[in-house]
Formats: structure tokens, C-alpha cells, sequence
């Protein structure tokens, strides 16, 4: 008798860059490979509220994603692509609510009503404070803009996912499994309380609400604990959803979510290790059939040393593939129930995700618990420990602190043709673009349609329907972000770092550097300063986090003021703070832009010994060239030796200022 298998998951590759032409080019070949969804990646001005015109945006146009500043470049994105038939994931937080009505607009102008749509919004703004950064607006109102769409979605785009509670990044961040499950629990509590709260969904509909929620999770590569995990976000959301909000109908109790498997563990060290870490980590949410994903999105090999090309992407496709139809996964029941070893698992990850979820909700819940900054000293401190393992040798990465006698690899024989590099036109195209847009439109019309936004800030009224009008009306994203800031203000969220420690025990390595530190400190006439800083638009603030701890620990006085800075903001702290090295931590590829302007400010208020050390996603002919115009150091992912890195910086600092090395 033959067995009927399951249906496979929805199949996806987070893509999108340079333009919205050449991302829809990308959409419809990997739509043809057998893809069967899109995630939309945006870039960094798109996800933060500004034009590319906006001096932040500087060297951060289509980098690390597409840029949609206004409805004609929506419809670009999806030219041929029949909305009725996709189901889309958008990858936007801050500013979801204005891509969402985008989006609409755009499947409307196709024909389709948007109760036909079906896709999902992460709009998880919580996780944003914590890991990626791209937050504009404080707590209170980014809740409210959140609160606001789901009412929206629910009443009139009944198939769209409003939330993707994102926990994903939080495991970038530093989050073990325990800290992923209760602060993920806890962001859905503040959410859908605050949903309840706002009146806008009649008591009779709330399941609805519930039954809409998603998630988005992370996998590592422990993936025995990572399937528990899973596990244990089902059981946990099954209780929260029937005991805490008196859900009856087991459909809306579902845990649904996706996954995009681990990319913190992904290696430029031998990078081809890499496949198999992405196979186990999609192993950890497939295998469970219980608690399989409904959707995965895989990264690619290469993603520590750059962007993926379109090549790379397919790999990750076919890794899918090839489970789904080549093996007999999908033919079987769950082939871990009644295993006690996973159940006893199981317990241990749902008792301690229970008690962190009580202590963060006697703070008064997710948004009090960032605001504090409980929850984000908690990730830095969780990470912290990670990256001393790591060093230690304790916690071993093959090909990285283990295992390291290597043949050459074909993959990275020429390590500038592994990845892809965006389009280097792309700003000014997007430039020229949004210009052209402004100077054709009704500039009456839009400024009556961003007085209405604001307007409507100021009430209760939901703001869905204000939104939309200014998207037909042929505003941008940072009008309509820029409209919201005058009545809502802008945010700098807690770093985490204070009192944060990242060694227990300072072994003779970080003895030695701290005696280095203080004996320059002293030959330089004072204790030695150590300006962390992140300019442009990149958030994520991770690696700047543990370079500050690390720098700390080994005795520097450290200035880190966040992130989203410009160059010059990152001078004057420089001059105001009489630092003595800086160091600027860039992931999101613009450093070629923004280093160079940091360099100039530099050289400009006089600072010429004050050396610059680089860190971040830097391909090896970027940093030839950074080194070659003067930049002290160039660090990467394959640099995981803090200690040796803060000897390193110390050395530059001495050579700045003529001392012996």
C-alpha cells in the first residue's frame, strides 16, 4: 500500500538588492527553480524610514536588500508576478505598516483585492531594540503602529500574517534556547495584549487575532536541542493561547512558524563547512513532524564573506529539495513522540523559559523589560559567554579553532568572485529615481495626505487608512516616516553593555594586554580610550557590543554610543571624548563609503595619530584596499581571538604615537 506524503513546506531564499528591476529579475528565475514563496529582503533605508537621497543612507542603498521608497518602485518589484497566486513574506518592521499599504496598492493596481492576498509582515519591532537595530520610533508608538495593522489585516486582508514574532534574531544576539522561547512568549503577550487592549477587534474575533500571529525562528546547528526547542514553543504556545486568552478553537492555537536556519555559526574559515552546518540546522525543524516548520529559508555557504550570489542561493534551494522529495521524511508520523530523552528535553527548555518569562513580566512585561534594558544585557551577556567558549577551545567550531589544517579550496581560490558584488550605481539610480518620482507627482496632494497621518497620529484612529492615501497620493517612506517622527520622536535603545563582563577570569593573555593597555595609557599621560563606533544604517550591533565588552575587560575606558551614526557624529564624539584609536564596525557592505568620510573628519579635526581598526563583512580586496589607504587593521569573522585583537589595537595606538611595538 502506497503512503501518501505530507505536502513539503513553503520553499523560500531571502533575496533582493540593487534595484527593485533586478530583484524582480531574481524573483521570477528563483520562482522557476521551484521556489514557492518570495521573502522580500529590504534595505537598510527602506527598513528605517529614508529616502536614498537622506544623508544616512549614504552607502547603504540596495546592500543588504531592495530599496522601495515609494509605490512605483512596489510595482516594479512585482511586475509579472501574479499577487493572487503568491504567498510573500517581507522581511520590515519599523516601517511595515507603509509596505504593507504599498504592497496593497500594488496588488490592486493588478486587479486583486487585497482579502485574496496572502503573505506575512514580520513587524516585530521588539526584537529590533534588541538585535537588528532598525527601530525608529520609541516602544509606545511602534506598538501602537503594530496594534493598528493587525486590526487592519484582520478585518480586511483576513489570509495575511500581520505579525512574525521574530526570535530569530535574538539567537544571532547571544540568546540561548531558553532566552529565544520566553523573550519570543513574552513579545507575543505584550502584542496581543495591547491588540485586546486597544478596543480595535470585537471580543468575537479575537481568536482571529491569535490565529494570525506567526513566528520566525532561528535553528543552530545542536539540532537535537533545536527540534526540543521547537517542541517546546508548541506546547508553551498552546497553553499561553487556551489558558491566557481563552482560545477554543485548536486551529488558532496552532504555533505556526518559519525559519531561516542559523547564520551566527556560519564560518569564513573554511566556508564550505558551512553546507553541512545548514543541513543539520534544517534537520533541527523538519524531522519533528509535530513541530515542523511551515515555511525555511536557508542561507548560503559564503554568507561570512559576503553577499550570495545567485548561484549560492539555488544550492541552499536544492538542499530543500532534496529532502523534501528525494527521502521518506514526509511519508512518516512524528518519529520522535514517546521518546523520553526528547520529552525529558522537552521539560527542562519549557521550565526555564516559564521562569524567565515570569521575571520579564514582573518588569511589566517586553516593552518595560527593553526599556530597562534587561532584555538586551541579558542577549550581550549570553553572547559574551559564547565568544569565550569559543576562544577557549571549550566550544568547538571546525575549521575555526579546531580542525584548521586545510587543503586550498576551489570555492575560495578567488575569494572576489565567491560573492556578489551590488550593483555600485545603485545609489545614485535610486537617487534619480526617487527625484524623478517627486517632480512628477501631485505635491499638493501628498502634503495634505502627510498632514492626514499626522493628524491621525494624534488620535486613537487606526492608521492603516491614512497610510494607504499617502501611498496613492505617491509620498516615499521617509516622508511618511519623517511625518510620524515630529509626532512620535525618535529612539536610541539601551546597548546592553554597561556592567556587562565578558570574561570571568582574566587568564594570562588578557593579563598580559591589560598591562600593555596600562603602561601605554600611562607613556600617553592617562587611561586609554577606546571610541566603538557604527556608522550608517547598519543595527547590526552585535560584534560592536563584544568588541566593547572585550575592550573593557581588558582595561580600555570604552565610548559606545549605539548605533546609526553618521561619520561626522562619530568624529566629534571622537575629538569631544580625546579618544585614542577608533573602531567602526560595519556589516552591511558600506564600508568603502563610510570609512573613507570617518578618515577624512579625522584627518580634518587634527586627530592624524588616532589610529582606525575596521571590523565587520569585509570582502579580502575591500580591506586591501582599506589598509592600503591607511586604515590601522581590517577585522572579519575569521578574527574570533578578542584578546588578540585588543593586543593588536593596542600595538596601533603605540605605532600611531611612535612608541616601541
Amino acid at each position: 500500500m502506497s503512503v501518501q506524503p505530507d505536502r513539503p513546506w513553503v520553499m523560500r531564499t531571502y533575496a533582493g538588492h540593487s534595484s527593485a528591476a533586478e530583484s524582480n529579475a531574481l524573483y521570477r528565475r528563483n520562482l522557476s527553480k521551484g521556489q514557492t514563496g518570495l521573502s522580500v529582503a529590504f534595505d537598510l533605508p527602506t527598513q528605517t524610514g529614508y529616502d536614498p537621497d537622506h544623508v544616512l543612507s549614504r552607502g547603504e542603498v540596495g546592500k543588504v536588500g531592495v530599496p522601495i521608497p515609494h509605490l512605483g518602485a512596489m510595482r516594479r518589484l512585482f511586475e509579472d508576478i501574479p499577487l493572487s497566486e503568491m504567498n510573500t513574506s517581507m522581511t520590515i518592521n519599523a516601517t511595515a505598516m507603509w509596505l504593507l499599504a504599498m504592497y496593497q496598492v500594488a496588488a490592486e493596481e493588478q486587479g486583486v483585492d487585497a482579502s485574496a492576498l496572502a503573505g506575512t509582515t514580520q513587524n516585530d519591532i521588539i526584537k529590533e531594540y534588541l538585535s537588528r537595530g532598525t527601530y525608529v520610533f520609541p516602544p509606545e508608538a511602534s506598538l501602537r503602529l503594530t496594534t493598528d495593522m493587525i486590526a487592519y489585516t484582520v478585518a480586511n486582508i483576513p489570509k495575511w500574517n500581520p505579525l512574525n514574532i521574530c526570535s530569530y534574531h535574538l539567537q544571532e544576539a547571544g540568546a540561548t534556547p531558553v532566552q529565544e522561547l520566553a523573550f519570543a512568549m513574552s513579545t507575543a503577550i505584550a502584542v496581543l495584549d495591547a491588540v485586546k487592549d486597544s478596543g480595535q477587534v470585537p471580543e468575537d474575533q479575537f481568536e482571529q487575532v491569535v490565529g494570525r500571529i506567526s513566528f520566525f525562528v532561528n535553528a543552530g546547528v545542536r539540532f537535537v536541542e533545536e527540534m526540543c526547542k521547537m517542541r517546546a514553543f508548541g506546547r508553551m504556545w498552546e497553553e499561553i493561547t487556551r489558558d491566557r486568552y481563552g482560545v477554543t478553537d485548536p486551529k488558532m492555537r496552532r504555533f505556526r512558524y518559519g525559519v531561516q536556519v542559523n547564520s551566527l555559526g556560519l564560518t569564513e574559515a573554511q566556508p564550505e563547512n558551512n553546507v553541512q552546518r545548514i543541513v543539520l540546522e534544517m534537520l533541527g525543524v523538519t524531522l519533528s513532524k509535530n513541530a515542523r516548520a511551515r515555511a525555511v529559508q536557508l542561507p548560503a555557504w559564503n554568507e561570512a564573506l559576503g553577499l550570495p550570489r545567485p548561484w549560492d542561493q539555488q544550492w541552499s534551494l536544492r538542499l530543500q529539495q532534496v529532502l523534501a522529495y528525494e527521502s521518506d521524511l514526509l511519508e512518516y508520523g512524528d518519529i520522535f513522540d514517546g521518546s523520553h530523552v526528547i520529552e525529558a528535553k522537552v521539560d527542562e527548555l519549557v521550565e526555564g523559559a516559564k521562569a524567565e518569562m515570569d521575571r520579564v513580566q514582573a518588569m511589566g512585561g517586553a516593552v518595560a523589560a527593553v526599556v530597562s534594558g534587561y532584555m538586551k544585557q541579558e542577549l550581550v551577556t549570553s553572547h559574551a559567554e559564547r565568544r569565550a567558549r569559543i576562544e577557549s577551545g571549550e566550544m568547538k567550531v571546525v575549521g575555526l579553532n579546531s580542525f584548521v589544517e586545510t587543503e586550498p579550496s576551489p570555492l575560495t581560490a578567488d575569494l572576489d568572485a565567491a560573492i556578489m558584488v551590488a550593483d555600485p550605481k545603485a545609489e545614485a539610480n535610486a537617487i534619480a529615481d526617487v527625484q524623478q518620482w517627486r517632480s512628477q507627482r501631485d505635491q499638493a496632494a501628498v502634503d495634505a495626505a502627510l498632514e492626514a497621518v499626522q493628524q491621525q497620529a494624534k488620535t486613537d484612529e487606526n492608521l492603516m487608512a491614512a497610510t494607504l492615501d499617502a501611498v496613492r497620493a505617491g509620498a516615499t517612506v521617509g516622508e511618511w516616516s519623517a511625518a510620524l517622527r515630529e509626532v512620535f520622536g525618535e529612539y536610541r535603545a539601551p546597548t546592553g553593555v554597561a556592567g556587562v563582563s565578558g570574561v570571568a577570569e582574566a587568564g594570562s593573555e588578557l593579563t598580559a594586554v591589560r598591562e600593555k593597555v596600562r603602561q601605554t595609557g600611562e607613556e600617553l599621560g592617562g587611561r586609554l580610550r577606546f571610541l566603538v563606533g557604527k556608522p550608517g544604517l547598519d543595527g547590526h550591533s552585535n560584534g560592536a557590543e563584544q568588541v566593547a565588552v572585550r575592550a573593557r575587560d581588558a582595561g580600555f575606558e570604552v565610548i559606545y554610543q549605539g548605533i546609526r551614526l553618521t561619520p561626522e557624529q562619530i568624529v566629534a564624539a571622537a575629538v569631544a571624548e580625546d579618544v585614542h584609536v577608533v573602531g567602526l564596525s560595519i556589516l552591511s557592505g558600506s564600508h568603502m563609503e563610510l570609512v573613507p568620510d570617518v578618515q577624512k573628519g579625522l584627518a580634518d579635526a587634527g586627530l592624524t595619530n588616532v589610529p582606525i581598526i575596521v571590523g565587520g563583512i569585509i570582502p579580502d580586496s575591500d580591506g586591501r584596499k582599506l589598509e592600503a589607504a591607511g586604515i590601522a587593521a581590517v577585522f572579519t569573522p575569521k578574527d574570533f581571538g578578542m584578546t588578540d585583537i585588543m593586543s593588536r589595537v593596542v600595538d596601533e595606538i603605540r605605532k600611531a604615537n611612535d612608541l616601541p611595538v
